[in-house]
């Protein structure tokens, strides 16, 4: 068995070649801003399209639960839907639903034979999520998911700022 490569890049995750990247979705999947939004925006209106469906068929997605939908225009096979958590502080589940937000995203990759997986640093930005705990949470999810899953071969961290490449960068 092949141990998974987990990666570090700065950029911009919709340009991320892939078979899946994971979008930090709203609860809705309708878009909205920061990451979500520019998927959105990269993906066209068949990402739109088919989160209608999803929602129509399943309703919101809750947080630290994950669907998956096609790519639209985007250079990744598919998308993973993700929604993280609203900082409140820590003390109303916070880091365990942030956890199951990557355990969840990886679990959807690999039931769908998805091998290359990029995620955003999830929460950070308009939920308020403190980035320096969000990269602590992400990294050992994603260590301690990959353990049970190996078809997943690559996990790649995007990160959009310095600073939290820097705080992934010190975590790996």
């Amino acid at each position: 068995m092949t141990e998974a490569r987990i990666e570090l890049v700065k950029g911009d995750i919709t340009r991320i070649s892939v078979d899946v990247i994971v979008n930090a979705a709203n609860s809705s999947l309708l878009g909205g801003g920061g990451v979500d939004g520019a998927i959105h925006r990269a993906a066209g209106p068949e990402l739109l399209a088919e989160c209608r469906r999803v929602r129509e068929k399943s309703g919101e997605c809750p947080t630290g639960e994950a669907v998956i939908t096609g790519a639209g225009l985007l250079p990744c096979k598919k998308v993973i839907h993700t929604v993280g958590p609203v900082w409140h502080g820590g003390g109303v589940g916070e880091p365990e639903l942030l956890a199951s937000c990557y355990h969840n995203s990886l679990l959807l990759a690999q039931e769908a034979g998805l091998t290359d997986i990029a995620f955003p640093n999830i929460s950070t930005g308009v939920y308020g999520y403190p980035k320096a705990e969000a990269a602590k949470i992400a990294v050992a999810a994603v260590r301690e998911t990959l353990s049970a899953l190996p078809g997943i071969r690559k996990v790649i961290f995007v990160c959009f700022d310095d600073e939290n490449l820097e705080l992934y960068r010190l975590l790996l």
